[in-house]
């Protein structure tokens, strides 16, 4: 029977990618990780056993909280949360469920290494345009919403990297780039195990903006448009990222929920008489 705290598998899954998606805290025993390492996208882990130690963390955020099963673990820990002011769901059937109804995961081994506050850090070219601003949109909304940026001299993103402890991107010869005629962000599409039908859609977009394939799909010509737009409009990358993160919001809605909409206004009909 279903708990007044829970949240459904579909409504969850709708949520997940969105500016509104609650923090989903993945608190599985260590085991349960290693059978079945893969996250829910966007997921945070967290041990339940030092649960009242991080639990003020998330005070001001929604929350979902995943085990193996939606049973005790999530539960106990969503009564901590709430104990904290933190409003708090429990997913229905837990990670087992999601798994079930063959909704997307992110393999654990794929999300770079994170710093000692538990984000993961990123450099990449400075002044970006079209994937350098996808690919952040796609790692905050479906890997690590608390993601690192840094914005650097194309010379130095490596030397950075090293130095800072950060994953290069979209620069040559490194994991996370282009990959024949793949962008950036369709690699990360792919090997975060994101391929749903939207985001291979908007990556579609991404591709032909960033490689001048606007031939791929009408819309890649409106994205090219606004990705230079921005880009003008910003002289800080960060600020700049800020704004592209809505950018790709817009795009994504339209991909997962509006390509069938039209608009006909005006009409094509003479003048009243």
């Amino acid at each position: 029977m279903s708990s007044i705290n829970s949240i459904a598998l579909d409504k969850l899954a709708r949520l997940v990618g969105t500016p509104k998606s609650p923090t989903v805290v993945d608190v599985r025993a260590d085991e349960d990780v290693a059978s079945d390492p893969f996250l829910i996208p966007g997921s945070v882990r967290r041990s339940h056993e030092k649960v009242s130690l991080w639990a003020s963390a998330f005070r001001n955020h929604a929350a979902v909280v995943v085990c193996r099963r939606g049973l005790e673990l999530s539960h106990g820990v969503a009564a901590w949360l709430r104990s904290h002011d933190v409003a708090t769901e429990v997913l229905e059937g837990g990670h087992e469920a999601w798994r079930k109804a063959g909704l997307p995961l992110v393999p654990i081994d794929k999300v770079p290494p994170r710093d000692a506050e538990g984000r993961t850090v990123w450099a990449t070219r400075e002044r970006p345009k079209i994937d350098r601003i996808a690919c952040p949109w796609l790692v905050r909304r479906f890997v690590d919403p608390a993601a690192v940026f840094l914005f650097v001299a194309s010379s130095e993103v490596v030397a950075v990297g090293k130095r800072f402890g950060a994953t290069p991107f979209d620069i040559e010869n490194v994991y996370w780039s282009h990959r024949g005629e793949k962008c950036t962000f369709d690699v990360m599409v792919e090997e975060f195990g994101l391929a749903t039908m939207p985001l291979m859609r908007l990556a579609t977009l991404v591709r032909g903006a960033d490689t001048a394939r606007l031939d791929l799909a009408p819309e890649a010509a409106g994205l090219l448009a606004a990705s230079l737009g921005l880009s003008r409009m910003y002289s800080d990358d960060l600020e700049q990222l800020e704004a592209g993160m809505t950018l790709y919001d817009a795009f994504y809605r339209w991909c997962r929920d509006a390509t069938g909409e039209t608009h006909n206004w005006p009409t094509n009909k003479g003048p009243a008489s």
